[in-house]
């Protein structure tokens, strides 16, 4: 890091100075955690700046643990066999990466099994791997907690399904509220007696018995776990959506319902191959697609967002220090992202300082977006420069960033896109385009070219070599040089100033200083 650009004492301002390299942030990096789910088991690896954390390793096996349970009580024997397999070699993989001890939790198959403590005394008698086995309300908690990583501000309900359960959690300001659990997960369900109408009969009884205990209008319903990204994944496909994220995906009850009745209408193996899912994956999405309708109809949200983070980030938010959970997720990680791939690290502060002044009138919300974009202008230098512009694109809308909704991710991108190539015609993402308006379309390209301009002018701190003024009702650019500045403003800066200047519709006026 340069220790110019952050020393220690700069005033951070609007964002507060970066924690990522702090101890007790750091002390959360290569945290491996095993998530023994009545489906799933899973094993993720986190690196990276703790409050956005990437994924260093991800792998999981569907060992369908509930399968048969509600009839057995026991495990399914198969899912015993396949989970402990996989659980010996997570453990292999963590002692070949030199990581601290795995933490594991299991859910509601194990706690729910009559063999369940035997599962968990077989798994570390063979493995040493200790096994927490959390109860419903502690695995709300822990997935509503996954929820506040990605967004810090999130108010509404999650909704957290798994194999053999599904788990409620309020959630408003930063803190979780109210927990309550209940059998409604699909492995389970497959089991109610009755045909479809008595599974339907079962699902709307048992919400509406949550509704009675968390009753109220809560607007939004944030859903975390396998099947309902499965469901998501459809209604993208049925709506031709073109950004394939699912993280921050919003939905409407309408749209909602209209998939629901697409998916009870077509060949599942035929939407599994067009969405790529799993069939042990797909095989839930029924009975899952009826515990959502029935979610909707009861709960009736303004929207419902999908988090592709949950149980798992929870742990890990679980141990973060207060301090680092109240930062911006997004600003963190591009932070990182500067440090670690960025030509001049600290330099992205100095062209967010020195361009701010277009943007006097932005709000909060776009504030950090050009707060974000000016960290990360730089850090695809290394691809070829034809390629430049397209890989800055995909590093916004495809990377792995919490705190970012999909048109904000879009927005990000395409001012990156600017800020190495003018003009975004014929580009292969102009699909995405079209989840902005033409005025964020626009603003994305002002900022895209501000940040082309000040990266050009001065390799250096850009507001001791100059000042930008901007009179949107003079519709005027200034540029005011310092005396020993005036040779940064060459031919190249100077076309890309009257480019930005052009992008803002605006007369431009160049002087220098006395």
């Amino acid at each position: 890091m340069d220790g110019t650009a952050e020393s220690g004492n700069e005033d951070w301002g609007f964002f507060g100075r970066p924690l990522f390299d702090d101890p007790s942030a750091r002390a959360l990096s290569r945290v491996g955690v095993v998530d023994i789910g009545s489906n799933s088991v899973r094993l993720v690896i986190f690196d990276g700046a703790a409050r956005s954390p990437a994924y260093f390793f991800n792998e999981k096996i569907m060992c369908a643990l509930g399968a048969g349970l509600s009839e057995t009580g026991r495990l399914s024997p198969d899912g015993r066999k396949r989970a402990l397999a996989a659980i010996k070699r997570f453990q292999f993989l963590a002692k070949g990466m030199s990581l601290a001890p795995l933490t594991a939790v299991a859910t509601a198959a194990v706690r729910e099994a009559s063999d369940g403590r035997d599962f968990c005394d077989e798994v570390e008698r063979e493995t040493g791997l200790r096994i927490y086995v959390i109860n419903g309300q502690e695995e709300a908690r822990l997935s509503a907690q996954g929820v506040l990583l990605g967004w810090p501000t999130a108010q509404g309900i999650v909704c957290d399904i798994g194999g053999s359960s599904m788990e409620l959690a309020e959630v408003a300001q930063g803190r979780v509220g109210q927990r309550l659990t209940s059998p409604l997960g699909p492995l389970k369900l497959k089991d109610i007696k009755g045909g479809k109408k008595g599974l339907i009969s079962h699902i709307r009884t048992t919400i509406e018995n949550l509704h009675s205990q968390l009753p109220g209008n809560h607007g939004r319903l944030f859903l975390v776990g396998g099947s309902w990204r499965a469901i998501a994944r459809l209604d993208m496909a049925r709506r031709g959506y073109p950004l394939t994220v699912l993280h921050e995906y919003r939905m409407t009850p309408k749209s909602v319902m209209a998939t629901v009745n697409w998916i009870a209408e077509n060949d599942l193996d035929e939407l599994r191959s067009r969405t790529g899912t799993s069939e042990a994956r797909m095989s839930l999405v029924p009975e899952a697609s009826l515990v959502l309708k029935q979610l909707i109809r009861t709960y009736k949200p303004r929207d419902i967002a999908v988090s592709s983070y949950g149980i798992r980030e929870g742990m890990l938010y679980e141990q973060m220090p207060e301090r680092l959970r109240r930062r911006d997720p997004l600003i963190e990680a591009c932070r990182f992202a500067e440090v670690k791939d960025a030509r001049m690290p600290g330099f992205g502060k100095a062209l967010y300082s020195f361009i701010l002044p277009l943007f006097k009138s932005a709000k909060p919300d776009r504030i950090r977006l050009i707060k974000a974009a000016c960290l990360l202008h730089d850090v695809t230098w290394r691809a070829h420069p034809d390629y430049r512009a397209e890989v800055c694109f995909d590093n916004a809308t495809r990377a792995n960033l919490g705190g970012l909704r999909h048109r904000e991710r879009v927005f990000l991108g395409l001012s990156l896109l600017h800020r190495y190539k003018n003009s975004r015609a014929d580009s292969r993402f102009e699909p995405l385009f079209g989840l902005l308006d033409e005025k964020e379309i626009k603003d994305a390209e002002v900022l895209g070219k501000a940040m082309r301009f000040g990266a050009m002018f001065s390799v250096e701190a850009p507001t001791k070599m100059g000042e930008l003024r901007y009179f949107p009702k003079k519709r005027l650019l200034e540029l005011i040089l310092k005396p020993k500045a005036q040779p940064l403003f060459g031919e190249v800066a100077e076309a890309r100033f009257y480019s930005l200047a052009s992008a803002l519709e605006s007369e431009t006026k160049v002087r220098v200083s006395r």
